[in-house]
């Protein structure tokens, strides 16, 4: 096989690569949204029932936060499609069709945990702004960013998670809750632990991996 030839093969397999991952995008995008609207409404409708809730109204709007404005990010050169990945990205970022949106035991007033929400909420988008829509679902090197909210940990936005479902589940408290943020967050260690794999690849990550410490909690993790 000539080399010209070969560069043609080479360029339609990675062509074809491309607008598979497109495709894939795009459905994901479109999976998100659906799910999202539905979320939105059974919780709206929940509120309704019981408007001093003020806890749901934060959660859907920390849900739009989350998912909302990831389906305007841009698309990475980029990321990890490996399974184990997928699945830990997907079941991540899709837990709150699983949260329990019927009144449970109050570990604490509604205002504290809406006081936790807020703050969480707050710190999520001083974080996106850090990072100027280059998140996503999946991990992916979407540029090294060491300024705003980067210069105090390096996996900020999911600090920001943290708080805003601790926030909800002392004010909605119940076993399948309890469960649901315990399966979660042992899926958000597993995705971090793969996103720092993948950047790591790159030498600009490495050296504000050695300036930046701590992946989530300052001090702890």
């Amino acid at each position: 096989m000539s080399e010209s030839l070969a560069q043609k093969v080479q360029a339609s397999a990675a062509s074809k690569t491309d607008l598979r991952e497109l495709l894939l995008e795009l459905a994901l995008r479109a999976t998100t949204a659906v799910l999202l609207a539905a979320f939105a409404y059974g919780a709206i409708r929940q509120w309704l029932a019981d408007p001093s809730r003020i806890t749901l109204l934060l959660l859907v709007l920390a849900s739009c936060l989350t998912l909302g404005l990831s389906l305007f990010a841009r698309v990475p050169k980029k990321r990890d499609w490996n399974p184990v990945t997928v699945l830990c990205s997907l079941g991540g970022t899709y837990y709150f069709l699983a949260i329990q949106l019927a009144p449970g035991a109050h570990l604490a007033p509604e205002a504290v945990g809406a006081g936790l929400q807020v703050a969480g909420i707050a710190w999520q988008i001083y974080a996106k702004l850090s990072l100027r829509f280059s998140f996503g679902i999946l991990p992916a090197n979407r540029g090294i960013v060491s300024s705003g909210a980067y210069r105090f940990m390096r996996h900020p936005i999911y600090l920001s998670y943290l708080i805003t479902d601790i926030g909800f589940l002392i004010t909605n408290f119940g076993l399948q809750n309890l469960l649901v943020y315990a399966g979660l967050y042992s899926l958000q260690v597993m995705r971090i632990s793969r996103e720092e794999r993948l950047l790591s690849e790159d030498p600009e990550y490495r050296r504000y991996r050695d300036k930046v410490r701590f992946r989530v909690l300052p001090g702890i993790y």
